[in-house]
């Protein structure tokens, strides 16, 4: 029996990611039934992995192509590594053998350009950038449009995942429906269309803006870019005022 003075005692959250893992332990935790209803699946692809000439840097955005990246960057110790979000950057320090470089305070595309050196001296050098077929342009053109010599290539593809008609209901009776990415919302919105449970709890303004463009409702948007506060916006959507 769950334990009524947890903060989600009694709610049903439905987790959208390719995979059940640490939200749906998180929510579970604080009294929630996860209800995991795969929307998006990873694909790879095969992709020319040579580390371009004058390579100075590794880039990923996600976990997926931190774990692409990750065996590169063994293979090549010279290579600077930065990376969107502290589990990413995990991720990438893990299979690198060598922690991240660069990971801005705010998790996003548009921080790390922010946060990233100045284009070096050598006109030669190269910022090489591994990313899905369905990411957004930011980082890319923003890395160039500061000076950067950028080389990117698709590691990964996301597909949607059609879920059986029979599970509509369920998932639309649910107390709240999180999105941890944009391929996601627009995975849900290919399945089902505009409705959702009440509340529609977004990871980050990426992702609530990716809902929005399909006619998604966002209801939060975590205050900090990650898994612990995509579980945090859901606590304050759905946990009984004091």
């Amino acid at each position: 029996m769950v334990d009524a003075t947890l903060p989600l005692a009694g709610r049903t959250v439905v987790t959208t990611r390719a995979t059940p893992g640490r939200l749906d332990t998180m929510l579970a935790e604080m009294g929630a039934v996860a209800l995991h209803a795969p929307l998006i699946e990873i694909e790879p692809v095969v992709f020319d992995a040579t580390v371009p000439d004058g390579a100075q840097w590794l880039v990923v955005t996600s976990q997926h192509g931190a774990q692409v990246a990750g065996p590169i960057a063994a293979a090549h110790p010279h290579l600077r590594l930065a990376a969107v979000g502290t589990r990413t950057a995990g991720v990438l320090a893990a299979l690198a053998g060598r922690p991240a470089d660069l990971v801005p305070a705010r998790q996003t595309a548009a921080d790390l350009v922010e946060a990233f050196p100045a284009p070096s001296d050598d006109r030669d050098a190269a910022v090489f950038v591994l990313h899905g077929d369905l990411a957004a342009p930011t980082l890319v053109d923003g890395l160039r449009a500061a000076g950067h010599r950028v080389v990117a290539r698709v590691a990964y593809r996301t597909l949607p995942v059609v879920p059986d008609p029979g599970i509509r209901t369920t998932l639309l009776g649910a107390d709240a429906v999180t999105f941890a990415s944009g391929s996601a919302a627009r995975a849900w919105f290919a399945a089902i269309g505009v409705a959702t449970p009440p509340h529609v709890v977004a990871i980050g303004p990426t992702t609530a803006a990716a809902a929005g463009e399909v006619g998604i409702a966002v209801t939060a948007v975590a205050a900090t870019f990650d898994l612990d506060g995509l579980a945090a916006a859901v606590v304050a959507e759905l946990a009984p005022a004091p």
